[in-house]
This record gives C-alpha cells, sequence and structure tokens, in this order.
C-alpha cells in the first residue's frame, strides 16, 4: 500500500506557528511519527508540502499516475478557499482522508468551511498531529493490515 501525504500552506513551520494551537512539535516530527507508524504497518509513505495551491494540484494529479492508494491531505488555509485543491480530489478518485491539527470548527467562522470535506473519505480534526496516525489507520483498516 502506497499512501501520499500532503500538506498545505505553513505546515513546514510547525513549531514556530502558533504553538498555542499547533503545539510545539515540528514538520520534521509530524514526518518522523508517520514513517515510524507506517513501518510498523508495512506500509509505504511519501510526503509533500508546499505553500503553493497549484503545486498541491499538481501533485494531486500526479499521484493518479503513480501509484498511490491513498490520500491524506491537510489542505491548510486552502481548506477554505480552494475548489481547485476539491476538484483534483475529485478528479483522481483516490480514496482520501482530511486531517487537521486544530479543530477549525472550533475556531474563527470562516475556519468552519471545507471545500475538500465533501470529496474525501474522512475528516480526522482537533487531534494533533496524531490525527495523521489516525487517517493512515483508516487506510490499514479498510486493507486489513
Amino acid at each position: 500500500m502506497k499512501i501520499l501525504v500532503i500538506n498545505g500552506p505553513n505546515i513546514n513551520m510547525l513549531g514556530v506557528r502558533e504553538p498555542g494551537i499547533y503545539g510545539t512539535r515540528t514538520y520534521d516530527d509530524l514526518v518522523n511519527l508517520c514513517r515510524k507508524h507506517a513501518g510498523e504497518k508495512g506500509v509505504e509513505i511519501e510526503f509533500y508540502q508546499s505553500n503553493h495551491e497549484g503545486a498541491i494540484v499538481d501533485r494531486i494529479q500526479q499521484a493518479y499516475y503513480d501509484g498511490t492508494d491513498g490520500i491524506i491531505i491537510n489542505p491548510a488555509a486552502y481548506t477554505h478557499t480552494s475548489v481547485a485543491v476539491a476538484d483534483a480530489l475529485k478528479a483522481v478518485g483516490i480514496p482520501s482522508v482530511e486531517v487537521h491539527i486544530s479543530d477549525p470548527d472550533a475556531r474563527e467562522d470562516f475556519r468552519k468551511i471545507s471545500f475538500v470535506r465533501n470529496v474525501v473519505a474522512r475528516t480526522v480534526k482537533g487531534h494533533g498531529l496524531e490525527g495523521y496516525i489516525e487517517a493512515l489507520d483508516f487506510f490499514t483498516e479498510k486493507e486489513g493490515k
């Protein structure tokens, strides 16, 4: 099984960006946490982070051609603004899970809107970096791993 983890704008700034909301663990901590768990589950995992909407769309489309079985995506700010990211997920038809480190529904009103929520199999929110583990487990439990 091959899982692609896509992170949107400012996720590369974990540990620096608003630690009261996102915690003090870094992007490298996130990658290491997920790699360890994926290894335990026997899953191939790849990471992609970009602050650019078009680059994220391009990576989602590339996943269609490179044998990706599932996408874990934290669109970050693009959650609330990007029809393009939602359309790309819909176009490729790869099972996807939306992840948010914080709970956007408990924050500002504009964060309660998610353009991707209707095109993903599941949403995990407010569970910190462990939300990515929950998303990974969604795929492995589905496959009986």
